[in-house]
């Protein structure tokens, strides 16, 4: 008996071998079977479930075009009818975002912003940023490029630097560009230096008139500065939320003010100096359209706008078309909306996906923004007064790196919704939100919303052909092809 087991032994572990050698020989070869194909399909599908059972993965599923259809809606997509173009998908790369990353081990960061920033693979491709002029509430410290001690001024502004920039936000900057070079990056400025403040303080006050000509050289010299870095500023708002002197740091800028500064101040100096950087108005609530419509009526301060900028801590989305329809010729940016933690993952998903991707490109923005990129597992860091509960895309905690909702917000758009695509027409369909985009490669995105309680079936028409597909309550999916 003995002898018997350690004889199969034997031969078990030589055919083992012989096969593990065998294996090795035809890998030398390339001769192995590769694994299991993906099922065949016309159409890319990539879903997240609210109860997170899927996050933004490609479904093995065959979605093929032909003339059977289902019994649910049908979504129409007809690329004849083009809309605005897209400048891209992203978030606020806030001052404690970079500090979060910059904190990470070389290779740790290198990968992570990989990730983020690369279009290919599993990566998901953003492509366009925020960025605060000087700190914003997310940054550890209250500062601006010009902090003068009490009583001083500096109308030629010899003590202007980017210093403090350097350690965190211009190496991350310079890393992401170095990635994808085209990225557009937009700045807002929180508060101008003090000393040009009613108050000479960084909460509320207005900016001095006697100052708006110093300050327009200011933001100019911003641009300018940071271009010796090489880093481009696309676009700049001329204040973020200037409704809102209640944060640290802030300015109230009343639509009069604004419009004055821009037209005598800001424009011409840019005009002066050759400056590219597109002037985008507002950047506040959707409850106050009347705002950048006050600047763009006035035709010596329009001249100079490229657009306005919008969030929806109030108001409807609607009102980005409000805006448009009365200045068509003038642009539309959706630049905020924070996640408050904790987050509950199938409201915020379903909301955000709802109103800052799909209502946002409906009503003609160029762009999507999450706010901020990154935040520790206390939601720092923050300026004393500045949000104590924005979750970011992003937790940072030491090492450890966790995606939360607003990742997967963007994800959904940002990796195939590349620059230069356009919105085309996509029809309305009984509880499926709903945009389709023409990418510059001549292939169609459609990212659909199941806003009801229910699984839904539907069709997708193009081309006089049909596609079906099944969502469940709540879900989103990205359909490519």
């Amino acid at each position: 008996m003995v002898t018997t087991v350690l004889k199969t032994c034997l031969l078990s572990a030589v055919a083992l071998f012989a096969c593990k050698s065998n294996h090795a020989d035809d890998e030398k070869k390339g001769i192995i079977q590769p694994p299991k194909t993906e099922t065949k399909s016309d159409v890319d599908f990539w879903l997240t479930n609210t109860d997170q059972s899927s996050l933004f993965k490609k479904q093995n599923v065959s979605l093929l075009f032909g003339p059977a259809a289902n019994t649910g809606s049908t979504i129409e997509i007809d690329d004849s009818k083009q809309f605005q173009e897209i400048d891209g998908f992203g978030y606020t790369l806030t001052g404690g975002s970079a500090t979060l990353i910059n904190s990470l081990n070389e290779s740790s960061k290198a990968a992570l912003l990989k990730e983020l920033f690369q279009h290919d693979g599993n990566n998901i491709g953003v492509s366009y940023l925020r960025i605060s002029l000087g700190a914003s509430d997310l940054s550890e410290s209250v500062f601006t490029y010009n902090d003068l001690p009490v009583g001083e001024i500096d109308l030629e502004l010899k003590k202007f630097t980017l210093e403090k920039e350097k350690k965190d936000l211009i190496p991350v900057l310079k890393q992401i560009i170095s990635i994808f070079p085209q990225i557009k990056i937009m700045a807002s400025p929180w508060t101008p230096p003090l000393w040009m403040k009613t108050n000479n303080n960084s909460v509320g006050g207005s900016l001095r008139p006697e100052y708006y000509d110093v300050y327009a050289r200011y933001l100019a010299k911003y641009i300018q500065e940071m271009a010796k870095e090489g880093i481009i500023i696309d676009a700049l708002t001329v204040q973020n939320e200037p409704l809102h002197p209640g944060n640290n740091p802030s300015l109230l800028m009343l639509a009069a003010d604004q419009k004055n500064f821009v037209k005598n101040n800001l424009g011409p100096v840019f005009k002066a100096e050759n400056i590219k950087t597109k002037i985008v108005v507002y950047d506040h609530n959707a409850d106050k359209p009347e705002y950048p419509i006050e600047i763009l009526n006035d035709p010596d301060a329009k001249k100079y706008v490229d657009g306005s900028a919008f969030h929806l801590y109030a108001g409807s989305i609607s009102a980005l078309s409000t805006v448009h329809n009365a200045h068509p010729d003038k642009n539309i940016y959706f630049t905020e909306q924070w996640v408050g933690a904790p987050s509950n993952f199938s409201g915020d998903f379903k909301w955000h996906v709802e109103n800052v991707i799909i209502g946002s490109m409906n009503n003609w923005s160029k762009v999507a923004l999450e706010w901020n990129l990154a935040a520790d597992a206390l939601q720092k860091p923050h300026t004393q007064g500045g949000c104590t509960q924005c979750l970011g895309a992003l937790t940072i905690d030491g090492p450890s790196i966790s995606r939360n909702v607003a990742y997967y917000i963007i994800a959904h758009a940002s990796k195939f919704v590349r620059p230069g695509s356009k919105r085309i027409f996509s029809s309305a369909a009984t509880n499926l939100q709903n945009v389709a985009f023409k990418t510059p490669e001549g292939k169609i995105a459609l990212i659909v919303l199941n806003k009801s309680g229910a699984t839904q079936s539907f069709n997708v028409k193009y081309n006089g052909k049909q596609v079906s597909s099944t969502l469940n309550a709540g879900s989103v999916g990205t359909y490519v092809w």
